[in-house]
């Protein structure tokens, strides 16, 4: 379907990416049990406390802290200005691997600025008290280099890892070419110590200033990062007009947006496909039409005992989630569930059940565990 350009980048606005409604749609009978826990205005993303309780973010700005036992939500105060437009706002949150010592967070969020909106990325101190908690002591340690206007393609997903450092899913904010450009850092996937230096082990470190917090680069959307068993990063990103992807992350490589993708500018014109330019790290899955992916997982529990090591992808147009099973290097799609609602946020607790986040004005924080 070819669309005018500025139709496309509208609709994309609402709907996370342009798709193709899927003919392939398990409809059959969902291979869990369902229970909502609470209701909130655009839910984000959210993580969990060591006692089990939820951090919450609505893109709007607003933190909650939610107790899953009985669904109360209370107020996190001392939440910083997010740039509420397009897809921009209160986005990620994470916990440093220390938290229960220092009771330090990291939030990403889109802010304001001259030229438009951009990505920024805060660590604070969370105090919990009886009416929720309040964050102090904000420090911004990273931000976008570039801003732009529209509000769309943040990303801005938080992840730590087993060596204790902070990876930031950088999005190219819809201007796609500075996702090739080692000047700055739209469209990469970042790795930075816990008080946002780039790391030392980073490919590009000897090059200093900005290059130094590179790991990959040639992205454009990475809403998903999680680790597998054996340690290696994966990514899910959303593709143009088709060809959202599944990605292996490796150091200092290269991933082709937007020289190259499966997709389609959203006007019509044709990108060639990842075939042509070997030179760049192919996806290891791909999906034409789109599943508008927002969330990743790796599966790493025993409830859902068959699925252990599979990617868990919460997807937007497709109102699904999709599992993908991983052997080696190679990755295929073995299921897709209707859940009949946009789907954003994943994580997996403690006990091995996952835990998902509706999109939208009443999204719902639901608990799946199996039948």
């Amino acid at each position: 379907m070819h669309l005018p350009l500025s139709l496309a980048y509208a609709l994309a606005m609402v709907a996370g990416a342009l798709a193709v409604p899927s003919q392939h749609l398990d409809t059959r009978q969902q291979p869990w049990k369902s229970t909502a826990i609470a209701t909130f205005a655009e839910p984000w993303a959210f993580a969990f406390l060591p006692d089990s309780r939820i951090l919450l973010n609505e893109r709007r700005g607003n933190m909650h802290l939610v107790d899953p036992a009985t669904g109360s939500k209370l107020t996190i105060t001392g939440v910083p200005t997010v740039a509420y437009s397009g897809q921009g706002g209160l986005h990620d949150v994470a916990l440093h691997p220390n938290y229960a010592e220092n009771s330090i967070v990291y939030i990403s969020y889109a802010e304001s600025g001259s030229g438009g909106a951009g990505g920024a990325v805060v660590r604070a101190k969370l105090t919990l008290n009886a009416n929720g908690g309040a964050l102090s002591n904000l420090e911004v340690i990273w931000r976008h280099t570039q801003r732009a206007s529209g509000g769309l393609q943040f990303a801005l997903r938080l992840l730590f890892g087993p060596d204790g450092a902070l990876w930031i899913a950088s999005g190219e904010i819809n201007q796609m070419w500075p996702s090739q450009s080692m000047t700055g850092n739209l469209g990469k996937i970042i790795k930075l110590y816990d008080n946002g230096t780039a790391f030392a082990g980073n490919p590009f470190a000897s090059q200093g200033a900005v290059q130094a917090q590179i790991w990959s680069l040639g992205h454009r959307n990475p809403l998903g990062i999680d680790w597998d068993a054996q340690g290696r990063l994966w990514e899910i990103e959303m593709g143009p007009m088709g060809g959202d992807e599944l990605n292996l992350i490796e150091r200092g490589k290269n991933y082709g947006w937007p020289l190259v993708s499966q997709g389609k500018h959203y006007n019509g014109t044709t990108i060639p496909a990842h075939s042509t330019r070997p030179d760049f790290a192919a996806p290891k899955a791909f999906w034409v039409p789109v599943i508008s992916p927002a969330g990743l997982i790796i599966y790493k529990g025993d409830l859902f005992s068959s699925w252990k090591g599979n990617a868990i992808i919460t997807g937007l147009s497709s109102q699904s989630i999709v599992r993908v099973t991983i052997t080696g290097d190679t990755a295929k799609e073995a299921q897709r569930v209707s859940m009949g609602k946009r789907m954003r946020g994943i994580r997996e607790d403690k006990d091995g059940a996952i835990w998902v986040i509706e999109d939208g004005a009443s999204g719902r924080l639901l608990k799946l565990t199996p039948n």
